[in-house]
């Protein structure tokens, strides 16, 4: 996807024209940032934010197309419950706080996951800014709220199973299509990039179906200390890969060969 800013900043940060067009991060590290800090591990989460504005702000401008972030998972309920209330807080705060920010970055909010579990007013505010940047056209920014990759999985063979059942659908017609078609992710472009902070080496039950041919990233960067010369960093390591989706020769070709 072009964008006015987009030929100066692949100039400036030496990136090749064949970006990534669905970039997701798990965004790891928080509380190890407070406690290397001797802070309260709210405070990691706060300065996550700063992260979460630079990031999407240069992704719209490089022209990617879906950025996701694993910004609270279902397994992350079982956290203290003061912590779980001051997350909620905080995300209410993003909200009112970023959505005159994605406006002007003509960013374009949705979410995945069972947002059903969030409190009332958290679903609100999250109602009021998809709605208002419901006409962006520019980058899909999409966050994981109480989201699990299972779950979706498990949702989406029940909604086939209906469809089966009801006669609407044979089994020997289900395809991998048919399994895209019912997960949240659907108007999404495939994962080509994971990004995941602080170095751990899990995908933590995130976009399991989607992560299949995705290109894996991993820094030993706290997320809060991830900004734009990690991403860019990330970017370049993703270029330098030869994707060959299962088979011998790639598909898409090295990326040596889109340059030329």
């Amino acid at each position: 996807m072009e964008t006015p800013k987009k030929p100066a900043l692949l100039k400036r940060y030496r990136l090749k024209p064949y970006l990534p067009r669905h970039v997701a991060i798990i965004m790891d590290g928080n509380g190890r940032w407070a406690k290397k800090r001797h802070l309260p591990r709210i405070a990691g989460h706060r300065a996550g934010a700063h992260s979460i504005r630079e990031i999407v702000r240069l992704s719209g401008e490089l022209g990617l197309e879906a950025l996701t972030l694993y910004a609270f998972s279902t397994e992350n309920w079982k956290r203290p419950r003061q912590e779980v209330g001051l997350l909620m807080q905080l995300l209410k705060q993003y909200l009112r706080n970023e959505v005159e920010e994605l406006l002007q970055n003509n960013v374009r909010l949705q979410t995945i996951g069972n947002i059903q579990d969030l409190p009332a007013g958290i679903r609100a505010e999250l109602k009021k800014s998809i709605e208002m940047t419901s006409r962006c056209t520019g980058l899909k920014l999409v966050l994981a709220l109480s989201y699990s990759g299972r779950t979706d999985l498990t949702h989406a063979v029940q909604a086939i199973a209906r469809q089966v059942k009801t006669g609407r659908l044979k089994p020997e017609s289900i395809t991998e299509k048919t399994i895209e078609g019912a997960l949240s992710t659907r108007d999404l472009p495939e994962v080509d990039l994971l990004i995941r902070t602080s170095g751990e080496m899990r995908v933590s039950n995130f976009l399991l179906w989607e992560l299949a041919y995705s290109e894996f990233h991993i820094t030993k960067t706290l997320w809060p200390d991830f900004r734009t010369p990690h991403f860019i960093a990330a970017l370049r390591d993703f270029q330098t890969r030869q994707r060959r989706f299962g088979g011998v020769e790639s598909i898409v070709g090295s990326v040596a060969s889109w340059a030329h």
